[in-house]
């Protein structure tokens, strides 16, 4: 099973560029008003509309603190902070705000975890 996250945005033209050109993610699909992007097995739309909405946290992770602090670097001026350990959920992570306003995650595990893709759902068949 797959899915989307859907915000509402009344930037969609900057927020396309901002999540392209500074996160890396692709676009999956174009549609008349909104947009799909990609990163690894995260997909999330941006559909333009009369308002914004900016709840809940949108987390990337990586592999390692290594890129995670490559991101901070690329990210610094709209970074709330630099990167920390939190010692409660064993990560590494700091927190950004996107051109909307929305809090954006940037993490790593420190620990081993599940896989993140079924590789029998990987890739959708219609």
């Amino acid at each position: 099973m797959s899915g989307i996250v859907f915000y509402k945005t009344k930037n969609i033209d900057r927020i396309k560029e901002f999540y392209i050109s500074k996160i890396g993610m692709e676009i999956w699909l174009e549609q008349a008003d909104c947009i799909i992007l990609q990163h690894g097995n995260m997909l999330i739309g941006f559909c333009s509309r009369q308002e914004t909405e900016t709840g809940g946290i949108i987390a990337f992770f990586y592999k390692n603190t290594d890129q995670v602090y490559d991101m901070y670097k690329k990210l610094r001026l709209a970074a709330q902070a630099e990167p920390t350990v939190n010692e409660k959920y064993k990560i590494y992570h700091f927190f950004a705000r996107d051109p909307d306003d929305r809090t954006i995650e940037f993490q790593t595990f420190l620990h081993q975890v599940p896989p993140t893709t079924d590789p029998q759902q990987a890739q959708l068949d219609f």
